[in-house]
């Protein structure tokens, strides 16, 4: 495999001044921008077919072990704050459990039957989506996962550090990272889930995008739970509605800190109910209503 090779660049790493050190793991991290533009159009074929069973109510979920099952939780909760969706609309799977996001738990990856009981236990479907991450390529839990998701009919999406790749067979759509060997052999913490971890930001930030959680490059949909966010949510009202501080405050508190609905507010000038029933009838599409 790719990702457990010596890499040659970093053969006398522990023999380095610091800085010197430091400078070669930063060049070995240009790897990852080559091999992340060499599937975008994989991740953007990943995003279009996620849209629509989004759409259809389906959710997206996130399965790996170890640093892949982390990145997978980190994303789908992210998601959450950052575009206002329901925590079960994209979660992350990772071996072991919750435990294990902050405990190394070895060898439950290698369980096969656990990956697919996962899904089973959320109720999968077929509007759903199930991406398996893994830098070998060949985690059992997540191959385990995507054969059974793909065998129930969902959307299945591999991606992988190392191809050939049993990950990358079980999927209908396949994303091979290839990041090659690891600044220190075979710790795909390193190369490996740094693309890992950009593959994820684009599935779902293009999804939410297309989805019209984003006006513009605005975070529209944005959770106000706290003074900063508070603070985002005026100004992006300030911003798109044209009004001055006092106005979007005013609108903030009449519709509940929604951003969209404060914004059509005052664009169309109705009220916080008439504002929500235009969005819902726009799927929550503010550039369809104001525009």
């Amino acid at each position: 495999m790719l990702t457990e090779q010596a890499n040659p660049n970093t053969a006398k790493i522990d023999q380095m001044e610091t800085l010197a050190m430091v400078e070669r793991i930063h060049q070995e991290d240009y790897a990852v921008l080559a091999a992340i533009h060499a599937v975008l159009p994989a991740i953007a074929n990943a995003i279009d077919n996620i849209v629509p069973r989004m759409q259809a109510g389906g959710r997206l979920f996130y399965v790996g072990a170890g640093t892949s099952g982390r990145l997978g939780l980190i994303d789908a909760v992210e998601c959450v704050p950052t575009f206002s969706t329901p925590p079960e609309l994209v979660q992350g799977i990772i071996a072991g459990g919750e435990a294990a996001f902050t405990h190394s738990i070895e060898d439950v990856e290698d369980d096969a039957e656990a990956g697919a009981r996962e899904l089973q236990a959320r109720g999968l479907s077929v509007v759903d989506t199930v991406v398996g991450i893994a830098a070998s390529g060949r985690t059992p839990f997540v191959v385990g996962a995507l054969m059974v998701a793909r065998h129930m009919g969902a959307l299945t999406i591999g991606v992988s550090n190392n191809s050939p790749a049993p990950v990358l067979d079980a999927a209908d759509i396949a994303i091979a990272v290839l990041t090659g060997a690891e600044v220190i052999a075979g710790s795909t913490r390193l190369k490996a889930g740094t693309a890992q971890k950009m593959v994820l930001n684009m599935i779902s930030t293009g999804t939410m995008v297309q989805l019209g959680k984003v006006y513009g490059n605005l975070m529209v949909d944005v959770q106000v739970k706290n003074e900063k966010l508070r603070r985002r949510a005026r100004n992006l009202v300030i911003q798109i509605a044209g009004v001055d501080d006092a106005t979007a405050s005013m609108l903030l508190a009449e519709s509940d800190d929604s951003v969209k609905v404060a914004v059509v507010m005052a664009k169309r000038s109705v009220d916080a109910p008439s504002a929500r029933a235009l969005l819902d009838a726009a799927e929550g599409n503010l550039r369809r209503v104001i525009e």
